[in-house]
């Protein structure tokens, strides 16, 4: 029992993030500036778009470009980090209503997905209308637009990736490929936002693998810590990091080829007996950003808790 407490107050710990790190005020700052726009939308979207926004988020995305930004200066936030920092935002919930409309999921942060509420016509339309929004938030900053188009064409070409290589018993190095043109792509353009250049890069990339990982093994765990908890993955014979290290095993390998209703319990208990080594695979990854941090940052220390909180993800 005092295992199990414990851990819920490490995940717990996560919503304390901005305030732990002194970015309440920055994070203040992108939601009145997100209410703003959305006052400004246009009224047939606008319901469909508040709803969208309205769940509890960690806005994990922007907590690291404005970690990045104080990693290297001591200056407030600047008006073009801040507006591409709420195209990332934006566009990070674009993947979600499509996400959700893929998997057919009900719920999203607490709340019916935006589909489910409004129908799947509207939800894509709005998705859309969302996505174009981005480009006009930054219209005036050319290195916004160019991060903030790399990242659709990024995160398009990953997701056409990992669905042609399902069903395909591959290894961490592959997971690790694909993990970070996704999370690690969306994480490594809010680094690159919030320094302005390229400083940081690999350190946003490791930590968005860091996520997914995370991610990936909450799911198997059955957690909710990340929103997930579905076993959409395994029926879908995606390549997830618990299925990279299980693939050592001739016999995992060949259900996860073969993956089917009826070899699927059998396969997640194989998953499941994979998650501690995945357990040391995460280690080695935050290790990695925690010495990319170190070697790059002016001022590692919110970095560093970054990579400790996003750690725990994976462990409730």
């Amino acid at each position: 029992m005092g295992t199990a407490v414990a851990e819920q107050e490490e995940t717990q710990h996560v919503w304390q993030l901005p305030e732990r790190l002194g970015l309440v005020p920055d994070l203040d700052r992108l939601r009145a500036f997100l209410a703003s726009w959305v006052s400004q939308t246009d009224p047939e979207v606008r319901p469909m778009i508040e709803c969208q926004l309205s769940g509890r988020a960690k806005y994990f995305r922007p907590v690291t470009a404005f970690a990045c930004w104080r990693a290297m200066s001591d200056d407030p936030v600047p008006r073009d980090v801040l507006h591409c920092v709420a195209g990332v935002e934006l566009l990070h919930n674009v993947s979600l209503i499509v996400d959700d409309i893929l998997d057919r999921s009900r719920y999203r942060r607490g709340l019916l997905s935006l589909h489910c509420r409004f129908g799947f016509l509207p939800a894509l339309m709005a998705s859309g209308y969302v996505m174009a929004t981005t480009s006009r938030l930054v219209a005036d900053d050319p290195y916004s637009v160019h991060l903030l188009a790399e990242l659709m064409q990024r995160l398009g070409v990953a997701e056409c990736l990992q669905w042609r290589l399902r069903r395909q018993p591959l290894g961490t190095e592959d997971w690790r490929g694909i993990a970070g043109e996704d999370t690690g792509s969306m994480f490594e353009i809010c680094a690159r936002a919030g320094t302005r250049d390229d400083r940081l890069r690999r350190f946003g990339r490791l930590l968005g693998m860091l996520y997914h990982g995370c991610d990936d093994v909450a799911d198997v765990r059955g957690t909710t810590a990340l929103g997930g908890g579905s076993a959409r993955d395994i029926e879908d014979a995606i390549l997830t990091l618990p299925v990279a290290v299980a693939m050592r095993d001739p016999e995992a390998a060949f259900m996860f080829r073969n993956s089917s209703p009826s070899n699927r319990a059998a396969l997640t208990s194989k998953l499941v007996a994979a998650l501690p080594e995945a357990e040391d695979y995460l280690d080695a990854l935050a290790a990695e950003a925690e010495n990319e941090a170190q070697k790059n940052a002016r001022n590692p220390e919110r970095l560093l808790a970054l990579i400790r909180d996003t750690r725990l993800l994976s462990r409730a």
